[in-house]
C-alpha cells in the first residue's frame, strides 16, 4: 500500500533504516532506476543531487560541502564526483554519528583513487521492484520463515497466471517504467540501452566505436538468461559467421563495465560452507538486472510470451519463457534473502547431473532450495534435483520449494513446498 505521498515502501527500506540507525554511512547501491533516490528520501533530512550540473560544480571544488548539511545526507549519485566518497569516509573516522551519510549510486566509477570505504561505508544493493512490492498479489509464504527451517504449513491462493506473469517480466520492476504504456515502456527500456552504451562506457572509460557488437553482445547475454552458458559460446552466439571477431580482452571488458554498472546480475555458483558435495561447477547463472531488459534486447513482448507457453506452443519461445520468469522470481528472491541476511546461488554438477536453480544460504550454512517451474502443475519429475539434494544435505536442507505459475500454494506429501511466484514474499 501507498504511504504518504504516494511512495510505495520497498524492502531495502527495513535494513537501511536499521543501518542509518548504527552505521555513520551507507552506500545504496543499484542500477539506474531502480528506487534508490525516492527511497533514500525517505531516510534523510539533507539532499545533495550531483547529477544537477550546478550542485555537481559546487561540489567538485569543495568536495567537503556535503559533510555540512542536516544529517542524515543523502548524497545522489556520488560517483559522478568520486572526492566526496573520501570526504565522508575520513567524516567517519573523525567519529561522525551513525545515520550522517547516505551516498546512492549508480555506477562502481573507474580506479579514481579513492578510498574503497572498507570498515567505514557499508554497502546496501537495492534492486528492481519485486511481485510483493508491485502489488501483484498479497503474499502467503515468506522466505524468512522458509529459512527457519520449521517446515509449517504453506496456503494461498491467486488469481495470478502466465499472462500476468509475462505482462510482469514486460513491464519492469522499474518504477518510472512499469507506469508508463506498452509502447512508452518499450521505448524507455531501449533508451536506457542506448544511453549506457553512449554515454555510461565513455563516462567508465571505454568509449564504444562501434557500438553493433556491444549490442549484439547483450542480446546473446539476454539469450543466455537463467543459464551457465560459457562466455565463449555467448561470443559466438554475438557474432555468428564473423571472422573479425571482438578480442576476448574487449568482451571482457563489456562484461566489466555492464556489472559496474550493475545492469548484469549473475548469480554465482553456491560453495557450500560444509563439505557436502563433490563435483560443483562454478560458472555463474547469467541475469539482467531487470527481466524487462532481456525481452527488450530479444524483441519480444508479453503477447508473445504468454502465447509461448508450453501447452499451447513448444519451441525457443516457451523455454525462454522459463528463462525469463525463473529470472523474475529470481530477482525477487535475491531481494527478500538479502532482508534475512541470507545469500543466493544456485547449484550445478559438473556434467549436469543435478542442478537447482537456487540456493539460499543462512550464515550457519543450512540452506532453503527452491526450483522455478513455469508449469502450473508439479510432477515428481519436477522436484527430482530437490529430493536428490534433500539426500545429500540431511538437515542441512532447511526446506525446499517448488515456485511456479499455478494458483495455489501446499506442500506436497513428501514435505516439498509448491508456491506460485505470486504468493512468495520477504
Amino acid at each position: 500500500m501507498a504511504a504518504a505521498g504516494g511512495y510505495s515502501p520497498r524492502v531495502v527500506d527495513a535494513e537501511l533504516a536499521k543501518y542509518l540507525a548504527g552505521l555513520a554511512a551507507v552506500a545504496l547501491e543499484g542500477a539506474k532506476g531502480v528506487g534508490k533516490t525516492r527511497s533514500g528520501l525517505q531516510h534523510v533530512e539533507t539532499v545533495v543531487q550531483l547529477d544537477d550540473p550546478a550542485q555537481r560544480d559546487l561540489v567538485a571544488a569543495d568536495p567537503g560541502r556535503v559533510l555540512r548539511g542536516e544529517p542524515p545526507v543523502l548524497i545522489d549519485e556520488w560517483q559522478r564526483v568520486p572526492p566526496t566518497w573520501d570526504a565522508v569516509r575520513r567524516a567517519v573516522d573523525d567519529g561522525t554519528a551513525p545515520g550522517s551519510f547516505l551516498l546512492a549510486g549508480s555506477a562502481v566509477p573507474r580506479n579514481t583513487g579513492v578510498h574503497s570505504g572498507a570498515g567505514r561505508i557499508v554497502r546496501l544493493r537495492m534492486r528492481p521492484m519485486t511481485l510483493s512490492e508491485r502489488g501483484v498479489a498479497r503474499p502467503t509464504v515468506s522466505l524468512a520463515q522458509l529459512l527457519t527451517g520449521r517446515r509449517g504449513d504453506v496456503a494461498g491462493a491467486t488469481g495470478v497466471g502466465i499472462d500476468e506473469y509475462a505482462d510482469e517480466i514486460c513491464r519492469s520492476g522499474l518504477p518510472a517504467v512499469r507506469a508508463l504504456s506498452p509502447r512508452l515502456r518499450r521505448a524507455q527500456l531501449d533508451g536506457y540501452v542506448d544511453s549506457i552504451i553512449d554515454r555510461d562506457f565513455p563516462d567508465l572509460g571505454r568509449a564504444v566505436r562501434n557500438p553493433a557488437p556491444l549490442r549484439r553482445w547483450m542480446s546473446a547475454y539476454a539469450a543466455a538468461v537463467s543459464t551457465s552458458t560459457a562466455y565463449d559460446r555467448l561470443l559466438e552466439a554475438a557474432t555468428p559467421g564473423d571472422l573479425d571477431k571482438p578480442a576476448k580482452t574487449t568482451t571482457t571488458a563489456y562484461r566489466d563495465i555492464l556489472q559496474r554498472l550493475w545492469f548484469l546480475d549473475p548469480v554465482p555458483a553456491w560453495t557450500p560452507s560444509r563439505n557436502h558435495l563433490a563435483r560443483l561447477a562454478a560458472a555463474p547463472k547469467h541475469h539482467l538486472a531487470d527481466p524487462a531488459f532481456a525481452a527488450r534486447l530479444l524483441g519480444v513482448d508479453a503477447a508473445a510470451l504468454a502465447g509461448a507457453e508450453p501447452a499451447r506452443r513448444p519451441g525457443r519461445e516457451a523455454t525462454l519463457l522459463g528463462q525469463l520468469f525463473e529470472s523474475l522470481v529470481t530477482l525477487d528472491v535475491r531481494a527478500y534473502a538479502q532482508a534475512a541476511e541470507a545469500r543466493t546461488g544456485h547449484l550445478r554438477l559438473r556434467g549436469g547431473d543435478h542442478e537447482v536453480d537456487l540456493i539460499i544460504e543462512r550464515n550457519d550454512g543450512k540452506v532453503v532450495a527452491l526450483e522455478v517451474k513455469v508449469a502450473g502443475a508439479v510432477t515428481d519429475a519436477d522436484v527430482k534435483h530437490l529430493t536428490w539434494l534433500r539426500g545429500a544435505l540431511g538437515e542441512n536442507l532447511l526446506d525446499a520449494v517448488v515456485v511456479t505459475t499455478g494458483p495455489e500454494a501446499y506442500r506436497r506429501r513428501d514435505g516439498i513446498a509448491v508456491v506460485p511466484a505470486a504468493l512468495l514474499g520477504p
